[in-house]
């Protein structure tokens, strides 16, 4: 199988010196990584902004092996905070963390994650901003959602990411659509087992589309995250149906995939956020990627031929 070879290559710095060497990395990176230093990113959201693009940053290092580096995670995070507040892209951009990045994935993880993304919860509601909680394989799901349940019991701006491809979405989407509630749906991007997700991509898109208009329905702040024409548009048509405002809902997307449809989102008055991969962890973060669906490989160079 694909993947394992991919994860391997993913923790190989053998293959990893390979890799960055070659000279056709350094433009797929580009056009997906917004660099690996803080400045970088900020350029790039700056650039955004200035589109009329809201923006969300991710600080790549999820694939973590001690507690000292959940902690280099979390002062990362800190840093981008204190960024965003002199700059006063607060209202523009906020945060996404993956939890694993905290140590969700170490012995006693549950309780080191909370420990540990609290500080960047606190720092980015000073701030003006928010953080949303992406969400991993579907082992971290439990886990995700009740950290999430205990940040929102402070600072009830915190978001979440469901994903339409396991079972029990359409549940977790019905428990999150109340009033103030910040919900991502994806479809999924992790190779998960047949006992709890959908493998065929006509019944993801079908729960997908189930999903969202049960949060669409509700009182919550729903976030369309795929790149799928179909999907934008039934996004569109199920806001119009519920009654919603554009500013009652928004799309996200990829940094560097669907840029032209990104900006007719916005040209047509729509909230359009992106999501902004940053860090020098680039390397495992694009070949993890391709490991949970391999079938990301053609997505990601289809993408490389064509930006629209």
């Amino acid at each position: 199988m694909l993947g394992p070879v991919l994860l391997a290559a993913a923790r190989s710095d053998s293959i990893r010196r390979v890799v960055s060497a070659a000279p056709v990395t350094r433009p797929v990176v580009d056009r997906f990584v917004a660099g690996e230093r803080l400045d970088a990113s900020m350029a790039a959201v700056r650039s955004l902004a200035d589109r009329g693009m809201e923006v969300t940053l991710d600080h790549l290092g999820e694939d973590i092996t001690d507690p000292a580096e959940a902690l280099r995670n979390r002062d990362a995070y800190l840093q981008l905070t204190a960024a965003l507040k002199d700059l006063g892209l607060g209202e523009r951009a906020e945060m996404s963390v993956k939890l694993s990045a905290f140590g969700q994935a170490l012995p006693g993880g549950h309780e080191l994650a909370l420990k540990n993304v609290t500080p960047v919860v606190e720092a980015a509601a000073e701030a003006g901003t928010t953080v949303t909680l992406d969400m991993e394989d579907h082992t971290t799901v439990d886990s995700t959602l009740a950290i999430l349940g205990e940040l929102r019991a402070r600072f009830p701006q915190t978001g979440a990411v469901l994903q339409s491809y396991l079972f029990r979405t359409e549940d977790d989407c019905r428990a999150l659509a109340g009033e103030g509630s910040r919900v991502r749906l994806v479809k999924g991007a992790y190779k998960e087992p047949a006992t709890v997700a959908f493998q065929d991509k006509r019944e993801v898109d079908k729960a997908y589309v189930r999903c969202l208009k049960i949060l669409m329905a509700g009182e919550g702040y729903p976030m369309i995250g795929s790149h799928d024409p179909r999907m934008v548009a039934i996004g569109q048509e199920l806001g119009r149906r519920f009654g919603r405002k554009p500013a009652e809902y928004e799309f996200q997307m990829l940094y560097g995939i669907r840029e032209a449809e990104q900006e007719r989102l916005v040209t047509e008055g729509h909230r359009m956020r992106v999501y902004i991969p940053y860090g020098t962890d680039w390397y495992g973060y694009f070949m993890r990627r391709l490991a949970e669906r391999p079938a990301n490989l053609a997505f990601f160079l289809r993408s490389l031929v064509t930006k629209s």
